[in-house]
């Protein structure tokens, strides 16, 4: 009885941790996918910069 015991109490623990971690990956993902983001948006503002900073003096992007 005891060895059932600790066996539904063991399993009970590792389901818990199981979720735990599951959580964990979920909130890192979501980080994941926010940094995605906004990296595409910087990536896009550097591009329409350059093409200013080319537009308005295109020997100034050879400095770069």
């Amino acid at each position: 009885m005891a060895k059932a015991a600790w066996r539904l109490n063991t399993a009970k623990v590792w389901k818990e941790e199981a979720e735990a971690q599951k959580a964990r990956a979920d909130r890192l993902q979501d980080d994941m996918d926010e940094i995605k983001e906004r990296l595409s948006r910087i990536e896009d503002e550097n591009k329409r910069l350059i093409e200013l900073l080319t537009a308005l003096d295109p020997a100034s992007i050879r400095r770069i």
